[in-house]
C-alpha cells in the first residue's frame, strides 16, 4: 500500500483539526467528508479539496476505495461507529474518548481484535511534544515521576463545542477529559493505576452531569496523580499538567513545556511534530502503511477505560 484513502467523519471543530493535519501528511489522502449536516460537509470538502461528500456513514463504509476512517463525531456515537467501520474492513481512528462506558469500550476492543485492522484512539497527550519530552526523559532514567498534578478547566454550562458553537450532545468530564490524564499517567510511568477515587460536585439540572470533579490516582509504582476538572471555570480554559519529579518540575500546556521556574524547554529534538493532532494522525497513517499496531491502539489504552469505569461506578453505581 503506497497511500491511505481516508474518510473524515464529523466536520466540526475537531474534524477540522484532523483535516488540517492530514493535509500535510505524505501518504494520507482524504477522499470523503461525512457529516449529518450536508452544508457543513460541503464547506469542509471545498476548503480542503475533497471530492466526495456524504451524510450517511454506512454508504461510505460500503465503498471499496476507502481504506480508513477518522471518527471525529459526538462521543455517544464513537463505539457504535468504530465497530461498524471495523466490521466493514476499515482501519479506524476514533477520537477520544473511545466510549462512554466500559461495556462499549470492551465491545470496540473485541471488534478490533476480530477484524485485525488498525484501531487507534485519539489520545493526543501521547503525541504532544511537551508530554513526549517528559516521556523520553523518564524512559532514559533521567526523571522519576513522583506526582502528576493536573487542572482541566472550561466554562461549559451549556452544550458548546471547542469553538464555542452550540451542539446537541453533552460532553463528559469523566469519560472524555479525565481520560486524557488517566491514560497519560499510565503512558508516562509505564505503570498501572491500582487506586482511584473521585468526588463530584452537584449534578447540573440542564446538562445532567456534575460540572466539577476531583480525582486521585496512584500507580503500582507509587506515583500519585491529582486531577481537578471543572466546567464552571470563568477564566482561561484548557489543561495544565504539572510533572513533579525527583530531578525537576515541568509544566505542560498542550504542545508547550516549561520548567517549574517558568523557563521554556527546548522541544526541537523531540521526534514528534509540533502539533499533537498531527502527531497522532501521522502515527495512524504510518501504522496502516507498516501493518503494525499504533502507539495508542485500543489494546494499549483499554486499561485506562477500566479505571474510568471504576470511577464512574463510585459516582453512579455498579459498572455498566
Amino acid at each position: 500500500m503506497s497511500g491511505v484513502r481516508i474518510a473524515l467523519v464529523g466536520a466540526g471543530a475537531f474534524g477540522t483539526k484532523h483535516l488540517d493535519a492530514l493535509s500535510v501528511i505524505d501518504g494520507a489522502d482524504v477522499v470523503a467528508v461525512v457529516s449529518t449536516r450536508v452544508e457543513q460537509a460541503e464547506e469542509a470538502a471545498k476548503q480542503y479539496g475533497v471530492a466526495h461528500v456524504e451524510t450517511d456513514l454506512h454508504r461510505v463504509l460500503d465503498r471499496p476505495d476507502i481504506d480508513a476512517v477518522v471518527l471525529a463525531t459526538p462521543t455517544p456515537l464513537h463505539a457504535e461507529q468504530a465497530v461498524a467501520a471495523l466490521r466493514a474492513g476499515k482501519h479506524v481512528q476514533v477520537e477520544i474518548p473511545l466510549a462512554d462506558s466500559w461495556t462499549d469500550a470492551l465491545r470496540v476492543a473485541e471488534a478490533a481484535e476480530r477484524a485485525g485492522q488498525v484501531c487507534m484512539v485519539g489520545h493526543t497527550r501521547r503525541f504532544n511534544p511537551s508530554h513526549r519530552w517528559v516521556h523520553d526523559r523518564i524512559r532514559a532514567g533521567r526523571l522519576t515521576l513522583r506526582h502528576l498534578d493536573v487542572q482541566t478547566f472550561f466554562l461549559r454550562r451549556s452544550n458548546l463545542n471547542a469553538l464555542g458553537e452550540p451542539r446537541d450532545w453533552t460532553d463528559n468530564l469523566l469519560w472524555h477529559h479525565a481520560a486524557h490524564t488517566v491514560d497519560l499517567l499510565r503512558f508516562q510511568t509505564g505503570q498501572e493505576v491500582v487506586a482511584a477515587h473521585v468526588l463530584a460536585g452537584p449534578t447540573d439540572a440542564g446538562l445532567g452531569i456534575p460540572l466539577d470533579l476531583s480525582i486521585q490516582l496512584r500507580t503500582d509504582g507509587g506515583t500519585l496523580c491529582t486531577l481537578a476538572l471543572s466546567f464552571n471555570n470563568d477564566g482561561p480554559f484548557g489543561s495544565v499538567f504539572r510533572y513533579i519529579g525527583d530531578t525537576g518540575t515541568y509544566l505542560a500546556r498542550y504542545d508547550d513545556l516549561e520548567t517549574g521556574h517558568g523557563k521554556p524547554v527546548d522541544l526541537s529534538e523531540v521526534g514528534v511534530p509540533g502539533n499533537g493532532i498531527e502527531g497522532q494522525d501521522r502515527e495512524f497513517v504510518a501504522a496502516i502503511l507498516a501493518g503494525r499496531a499504533p502507539e495508542s491502539s485500543v489494546a494499549a489504552v483499554l486499561a485506562s477505560y477500566r479505571v474510568l469505569a471504576d470511577l464512574d461506578a463510585q459516582l453512579t453505581g455498579p459498572t455498566r
